[in-house]
């Protein structure tokens, strides 16, 4: 049974999306240059980031620059797309993994960068990589229950931080051949920001409607992948083949929802491993899924959006667009768009 794991709307759509690209460009042979010396003690293999992972770059932000920062770039743009008054935002949802602090929300930050009313409603929504559409769900329902007219959803992420102290703990004499495949995961991840408008589909001409989606979980999975503020360690193997497996009980759903006929599959950017072994399984034309992983690496909860950002201009007008996302506990999600 579906129960409420399944869920359609009447009248929610996008009606900007965006995203901003952090500057400094950093590659995965730079990685095995600091880590030879590791790679040449233990035994290890060179090149791995890029020949198994698929990523030969990722970005990271300059020194000093915040997450908060990132949001809030891209919150302004996706504002600017939309034409919509900042005062007609009755809602921000903050979806970043990557805080700068504990407290208080990176919400309220962003809210007072982009100058949002008293009456705009602001939190921070995490849920590993599904943060940003579960937020689209959120949101959506607070528009069609008559609660808000337009939500801000944003989310800026950066590796720079976490990677920086990865490759000196596994450039250490101590390091060993587990470690370097409990943190292998941590030297995938990326840097960016990206935001959406959502509001009515009635109210604005050219909206991108938001039709329904899925979601499944197994939080039995829960412990594969912890990441603190300093350290993420990660059971690779076990995390990609629970990920499947909860993929492929959401799908389910697909032929019903005729998910089998979709123009373009946004997925949530991991490695070339995941995307491959995902689109097998459920049976998706490798053809309709667009890459971001080899030059940004994964970015979270901005990988979705980012690649939808970036795929915008060559969408056509009704084409049906399913962004699929696996987050780290595990859950899984689809949502289906109409261009």
């Amino acid at each position: 049974m579906s129960g409420n794991a399944s869920f359609n709307m009447t009248d929610t759509a996008l009606v900007s999306i965006a995203h901003v690209d952090a500057p400094e460009v950093v590659t995965s042979a730079q990685f095995d240059e600091m880590l030879a010396e590791t790679y040449e003690r233990v035994g290890g293999q060179p090149g791995l980031l890029e020949s198994l992972a698929g990523i030969r770059e990722r970005r990271w932000w300059p020194e000093g620059y915040r997450y908060t920062d990132a949001a809030a770039a891209a919150g302004a743009k996706a504002i600017e797309a939309s034409g919509v008054r900042v005062d007609e935002i009755g809602l921000l949802i903050d979806t970043s993994v990557c805080r700068d602090r504990l407290e208080p929300s990176s919400a309220v930050t962003v809210h007072h960068a982009l100058d949002l009313p008293s009456w705009s409603l602001n939190f921070d929504l995490s849920n590993a990589c599904l943060g940003f559409i579960n937020a689209l769900q959120v949101a959506g329902n607070m528009i069609e229950s008559g609660q808000i007219n337009y939500a801000l959803i944003v989310d800026g992420e950066g590796s720079r931080e976490l990677q920086e102290t990865t490759l000196a703990r596994l450039a250490g004499p101590d390091a060993t051949m587990a470690d370097l495949f409990a943190e292998f995961a941590s030297l995938t991840l990326g840097s960016g920001g990206a935001a959406a408008v959502v509001g009515r589909h009635s109210d604005n001409p050219g909206s991108h409607k938001v039709v329904g989606g899925i979601s499944r979980a197994d939080t039995s999975y829960h412990n594969l992948c912890v990441g603190s503020l300093d350290q993420m360690r990660t059971d690779t193997k076990a995390l990609l083949d629970a990920g499947l497996q909860v993929s492929k009980l959401g799908w389910g759903d697909a032929e019903e929802r005729g998910w089998m006929e979709i123009d373009r599959y946004i997925l949530h950017q991991i490695s070339q491993v995941h995307t491959s072994m995902l689109v097998e399984r459920l049976g998706i034309d490798i053809a309709k899924v667009p890459l971001t992983f080899p030059f940004l690496g994964n970015v979270g909860p901005a990988s979705i959006p980012i690649t939808l950002s970036r795929e915008a201009d060559s969408l056509n007008l009704g084409d049906k667009v399913l962004l699929l996302g696996i987050g780290s506990g595990i859950n899984a999600m689809g949502i289906e768009l109409t261009w």
